[in-house]
């Protein structure tokens, strides 16, 4: 790789592991469904300029529902519910790990000895961290945000079908879809109104969600796009491991997040699990990282 692509890499991958802690920033101005709409609002604006990518509106629509809508919305109300920053960055990288569980089950498409060594070296730091729930990771938090993997998983699997599209229309044109659901579950599960938080957000709320809408979103994917553009899959992955490291060093800076020597085993155990995946082998999909 040249080395402006390399620095491009790094930089993406920065900007997605730093979005952790900004969103858990935003979530203490807005709701996780408020934050998620005004994400998305943001991100959804580049269809103004950018055309509509060339496949069905039921698959764009399961791409947004997925990708977007289920990832991030479950993601940001398990960081309203305690969720930290540095965990959350870490173990959403369970992505990679039920991708490769549904691509072996939808397509037969099965693991490697390598992909299901490290599978099993994953889990069991997630079931590591399992065994720290308590006042600073609640069980509840922990449950939404794995179903957040799940459903960027799920995304994942759906990304298949849309294989050469252009990556950054597709991205802009599905942030449609989570706008109108996350403030119809804001409507019922929220206290205020968004209208009403929107016209009293302070300049930190706000400037948490231009970061997730332009930077983590628009500018961070298009990036992404053009190394998949000029460099096998298999190259470019292995940058997503320095998300979850960038996620970890930011909410320790932040927030003084700590982690128990069980915890902190379970997150290195992930980490191995997903250098084991990711480096040696061929991605079957084009890799998504963390928002």
């Amino acid at each position: 790789m040249k080395p402006r692509d390399i620095f491009l890499a790094i930089l993406t991958s920065t900007i997605w592991g730093f979005g952790f802690a900004v969103a858990k920033i935003g979530v203490e101005s807005l709701s996780g469904a408020q934050l998620t709409a005004l994400r998305f609002v943001i991100a959804g604006s580049a269809v103004l300029v950018l055309p509509r990518p060339a496949i069905r509106w039921q698959l764009l629509l399961a791409v947004g529902g997925t990708l977007y809508l289920g990832q991030f919305l479950l993601l940001f109300v398990a960081f309203q519910l305690g969720m930290p920053p540095g965990v959350a960055s870490v173990t959403q990288q369970a992505q990679a790990f039920f991708t490769v569980l549904l691509a072996a089950f939808l397509f037969r498409e099965f693991p490697t000895k390598r992909q299901a060594a490290g599978m099993g070296v994953a889990f069991s730091g997630l079931g590591a961290i399992g065994l720290t729930i308590g006042a600073d990771l609640p069980l509840l938090a922990l449950t939404l945000a794995q179903a957040a993997a799940l459903s960027w998983a799920v995304g994942n699997i759906l990304l298949k079908r849309v294989s050469g599209v252009p990556l950054l229309p597709l991205i802009a044109w599905a942030s449609l879809v989570p706008p109108l659901p996350a403030l119809a579950f804001s409507y019922v599960f929220d206290a205020e109104p968004f209208w009403h938080v929107l016209t009293h957000l302070s300049w930190i709320g706000i400037a948490s969600a231009v970061y997730l809408g332009v930077f983590a979103t628009l500018i961070a994917y298009m990036m992404w796009g053009h190394l998949l553009g000029r460099y096998p899959a298999a190259m470019i992955a292995p940058f997503a491991l320095l998300s979850p490291c960038v996620g970890v060093i930011a909410s320790v800076l932040l927030f003084g997040e700590e982690f128990p020597r069980v915890r902190l085993t379970g997150m290195l155990l992930i980490l191995a699990g997903l250098t084991i995946i990711l480096v040696p082998g061929r991605a079957a999909t084009r890799p998504i990282p963390p928002p």
